[in-house]
């Protein structure tokens, strides 16, 4: 690592201004990693551009990144199958048989068991919760808003909260490209700290269960029971004449959950905590997506043509976020080697107290994802940046991890642009602007809570 200066801002200075500007994750993370190469080498700005490149090779010359940015691909396979071999259809015929829902509120309760129990990927919870839903909540006459209010909020602060899935590997390999110390312990000791997710999650279980109803939401519930709950938007899952089969949604689900902590008692040599998180996610997620294939073959639901398609399918879908990763891999070594948490924490360390910092980097982190409208680009912007400081000032990380995860989640859960916004305003019907009106009190309210919680944390690190 080079002698920290002012100039080991400027790359992920660069990233963050660049994607609250434009609002293009990928260009703003490559910006920083070419300036970084080229402050680094001090070389010209041509050739700073070839070692911006070689760097992102470099990344996939690490095992443990190139196996997190595998599972990615294979965890886009496995949606995608779930999508297409009747798993979806099956759950919702499972509960229209079970009826269990007989009223407004157990409609409610079912959206929010349902978010709680498919914590894969955030979009396919969104996408399975509306889908079942929206007839029940339209025949109680409860309002669409409430339903995207409900699977929001159901979908990315459950998936951060439970590590086994993509959501989890994500992070994990950033914190382990950074070179953290316990890595995996790390990021389970931040999951009790990720304040604004375990309240937003207990505020619509209240919400529920106190038909509480703020701001605009109140207006939107007593519309509802005036009318009919019309929709002005909808997105069905896509079905084939597959037969449905509830089995197709659970069994494969349990051999994702229990092939994770297999893979860690195998790799840490029967210690959980020293197992490989990366090679455990997808381990996970190869045998979900063998056992749900081999299901669709045995049950002929699929050709092993179909299978094929459906796996080049979602893995395509997951190029995106696995580009993110590998550029966020790239950006945080560079930021690493540049010194950049140091010379922060050398800054701060004259006039900012340690104990403000969790809740500062909150703020932040939940600014550039509203801004932006990506809580994982957030994450590959700020983690690399919150943990280098916690090094330099010999703070536990797991603080800090949790302060940008909330506030990652925060500004994503209330961003008009964001990507889970327009997920869940599709699955549920409802209309964008009042999606957003509506659920902006709730996020407010876990906010504020989450922002002065971290103040106190904050108090732990002295």
């Amino acid at each position: 690592m080079t002698d920290p200066t002012w100039t080991s801002i400027l790359p992920p200075l660069l990233a963050i201004c660049l994607a609250l500007l434009t609002r293009q994750v990928f260009i703003s993370l490559f910006a920083g990693i070419w300036l970084g190469a080229f402050l680094l080498p001090e070389v010209g700005i041509i050739a700073s551009l070839g070692e911006s490149i070689d760097r992102l090779i470099g990344v996939l010359a690490s095992p443990g990144d190139a196996r997190v940015i595998v599972f990615n691909l294979v965890i886009g396979a496995f949606i995608c199958m779930l999508e297409r071999n009747g798993a979806v259809s099956g759950l919702v015929r499972f509960l229209e048989r079970a009826k269990w829902v007989t009223n407004a509120a157990r409609a409610q309760w079912m959206a929010f068991v349902i978010g709680l129990m498919i914590f894969i990927e955030s979009n396919i919870t969104m996408l399975v919760t509306g889908t079942v839903s929206r007839p029940l909540f339209d025949r109680y006459k409860i309002s669409r808003q409430k339903l995207a209010y409900i699977i929001d909020s159901t979908a990315a602060p459950i998936c951060i909260l439970i590590p086994l899935n993509a959501w989890g590997a994500f992070n994990l390999a950033i914190l382990e490209s950074l070179q953290v110390e316990d890595a995996l312990r790390v990021f389970i000791s931040s999951i009790p700290l990720n304040l604004y997710a375990i309240c937003a999650v207990l505020l619509t279980a209240f919400s529920i269960s106190r038909n509480f109803n703020p701001g605009s939401m109140a207006q939107a519930e007593d519309q509802a029971h005036k009318e009919e709950g019309a929709s002005t938007a909808s997105l069905e899952i896509e079905e084939d004449d597959t037969p449905p089969r509830a089995i197709n949604m659970f069994l494969p689900i349990l051999v994702l959950i229990g092939t994770m902590p297999i893979g860690l008692l195998i790799t840490g040599e029967g210690d959980l905590l020293a197992g490989s998180g990366s090679t455990s996610v997808l381990w996970a997620s190869l045998a979900a997506l063998t056992c749900i294939s081999l299901m669709s073959l045995f049950q002929r639901n699929m050709k092993m043509s179909e299978v094929g398609a459906s796996w080049s399918l979602g893995a395509g879908r997951m190029l995106p976020i696995s580009l993110v990763l590998l550029l966020a891999l790239a950006l945080g070594g560079i930021v690493r080697e540049l010194g950049t948490g140091a010379f922060i924490a050398s800054l701060i360390a004259d006039w900012l107290p340690i104990w403000i910092l969790p809740c500062i980097i909150f703020l932040v982190s939940a600014l550039i994802a509203f801004s932006v409208g990506t809580s994982w680009g957030t994450f590959s912007i700020m983690l690399p940046i919150s943990i280098t400081i916690a090094v330099a000032i010999g703070a536990e990380p797991a603080h800090f991890v949790a302060a940008v995860l909330s506030g990652g989640i925060f500004g994503d859960h209330s961003s008009p642009i964001s990507d889970t916004t327009i997920v869940a305003i599709m699955a549920s019907g409802s209309d964008h602007v009042e999606h957003v009106r509506t659920q902006l009190p709730y996020a407010l309210i876990a906010g504020g809570v989450s922002a002065i919680g971290f103040l106190v944390l904050g108090f732990g690190l002295l």
